[in-house]
């Protein structure tokens, strides 16, 4: 079982993050307003940067946050970041990244296995990954449109748009998933079902893979369920997919930015995706030229917590995802969206305005959604260090206080 608190929190044994930390009780000084001529030295500047690095920042490990699908990190990601910024590898070149390029494969390797993948490679963000998901379709397949719903996430509209390709969006039905009866024809499109959309959580039917000519699965959020036994349920029939983007800075709690781009027939897509020059040794694959070695973290994360431990804590998310919306449920005065597969949990007070209730919460706890041009409050329960029973305890306090 995973200790979350060394494994998480800034109070672990990395003593110098904790020097840094402590910094944040220093007076502040002012910032240059111009680039400075002479610089101070590096001790000098992080004594200047701490108290605003540190110091104004949204801490994602407090006790009652649930506001993003931003996770804390693992202080394992932390010193390997710190190596991979020492080292500066860049995967463009083989000969400047030797393991990292090794540590990438090793972590495709380990995981398409569970998605039915042959390959894929990693880049910054889901954004690319869709981005360079609907590129290959479009030169694997010669598809002409993008059709995806009109909850899915804003990159698969800028990937149609940056590729010229038409773009259709489906109305959802009452759970927010993708409308079946109201696709149209697929004959020529690439179809991007989401796979835990960025509101609510909705995971798509994925038994419509197979109705167009490519299917793309946008699994930025949901995509890590896959490796539960108890929800892996959730995303059946993934597998026979053309295509999967998943959020490795998500729900594989990686540093920003991390993403992994999967393929059915990967020599297909990549051939599709790749372009050569005199001073490349290898193809440059997909839509980034240089990038850094973010397969290192995942892969240490990978090895430290196994996958066991990933899945202890994505369980560990649902789990107070559910408390939370049972607790919700026995009150009277909250409204709950019931459609809830993923850790996500939609409501609203009935006894005041949502904004009102939302303002007596303390800062970062919640984030809010607008559906149906109704204003909503979100939790996304992705913080393993977050205590529901404390969150759950301020929710009802404000709800008495919005009642007197």
């Amino acid at each position: 079982m995973i200790n979350k608190e060394k494994s998480f929190s800034s109070n672990s044994n990395l003593e110098y993050a904790i020097k840094l930390l402590n910094k944040v009780t220093f007076s502040k000084k002012d910032l240059p307003n111009f680039c400075p001529d002479n610089g101070i030295g590096e001790i000098n500047t992080l004594d200047l940067l701490a108290p605003f690095v540190l110091g104004k920042a949204s801490y994602l490990d407090r006790s009652n946050a649930l506001a993003h699908m931003d996770p804390p990190t693992p202080w394992i990601t932390w010193a390997m970041t710190l190596w991979n910024a020492r080292l500066n590898q860049n995967l463009l070149h083989p000969a400047t990244s030797p393991f990292a390029t090794e540590a990438e494969k090793l972590v495709i390797d380990w995981l398409t296995p569970f998605f039915g993948m042959d390959g894929g490679h990693m880049c910054s963000g889901s954004t690319i990954a869709n981005l360079t998901a609907i590129w290959a379709a479009r030169d694997s397949k010669d598809i002409t449109e993008v059709v995806t719903s009109q909850l899915a996430h804003l990159s698969i509209e800028k990937s149609a748009k940056i590729l010229g390709l038409k773009f259709r969006k489906v109305p959802t039905n009452d759970k927010g998933q993708i409308d079946k009866e109201q696709l149209g024809d697929l004959s020529n499109a690439c179809l991007v079902l989401t796979a835990g959309t960025t509101t609510t959580g909705a995971i798509d039917s994925l038994d419509l893979i197979g109705k167009a000519k490519w299917a793309h699965i946008d699994a930025a959020w949901a995509g890590p369920l896959k490796l539960s036994a108890k929800y892996s349920y959730l995303l059946e029939n993934i597998e026979l997919a053309d295509s999967i983007s998943i959020s490795a800075h998500k729900w594989f709690f990686q540093p920003k930015d991390s993403a992994l781009i999967l393929f059915k027939d990967t020599q297909t897509s990549n051939d599709a995706i790749s372009f050569g020059g005199s001073y490349l040794t290898t193809p440059n694959i997909g839509v980034q030229g240089s990038r850094g070695a973010s397969a290192i973290p995942l892969l240490a994360t990978l090895i430290a917590f196994g996958k066991n431990g990933i899945v202890e804590l994505i369980e560990h998310s649902i789990n107070m995802s559910n408390k939370l919306f049972m607790e919700l449920s026995k009150e009277k005065n909250i409204s709950l969206l019931e459609s809830q597969q993923t850790a996500i949990t939609i409501f609203r007070p009935t006894n005041c305005t949502t904004k009102s209730f939302f303002n007596q919460l303390p800062q970062g706890m919640f984030s809010t959604c607008m559906i149906d041009n109704q204003l909503w409050i979100r939790s996304v329960a992705v913080n393993p260090l977050a205590n529901i029973d404390e969150i759950i305890s301020i929710i009802k306090k404000c709800l008495k206080d919005s009642s007197v």
